[in-house]
C-alpha cells in the first residue's frame, strides 16, 4: 500500500523530514517523534483539504509529498497556536 506514491517506510522518513522542516521554519520546539507525526497528517491533512476545494494535489511522489506534509504540518503549528491562545 502507499501514500501519494510513495510507500509507508518512505512516508515516515519524508514526514519526519517535513515535520523537522516545519519546526525550524515555524520556530517550534517538538521531538522528532512529533515531528514525523506532524509531517504524515498535515500532509493528510493538507491532501484532504485541497480535493475538499477541488484543487487538486501537488502531485505523487516524495517531492509533492515533501511540500505537501511541509505546508501541511506548518499548517497545524499555526492552528495549534492559534488554539492554544
Amino acid at each position: 500500500m502507499d501514500v501519494n506514491g510513495v510507500g509507508w517506510i518512505a512516508a515516515i522518513v519524508i514526514g519526519g523530514v517535513a515535520g523537522w522542516l516545519a519546526e525550524m521554519v515555524m520556530k517550534s520546539n517538538m521531538g522528532i517523534f512529533m515531528n514525523i507525526i506532524l509531517g504524515i497528517i498535515g500532509a493528510v491533512v493538507l491532501n484532504f483539504i485541497l480535493q475538499a476545494l477541488n484543487l487538486g494535489t501537488f502531485g505523487a511522489g516524495w517531492i509533492a509529498y515533501l511540500v505537501t506534509g511541509f505546508v501541511g504540518a506548518c499548517l497545524l503549528i499555526f492552528i495549534a497556536r492559534v488554539v492554544k491562545r
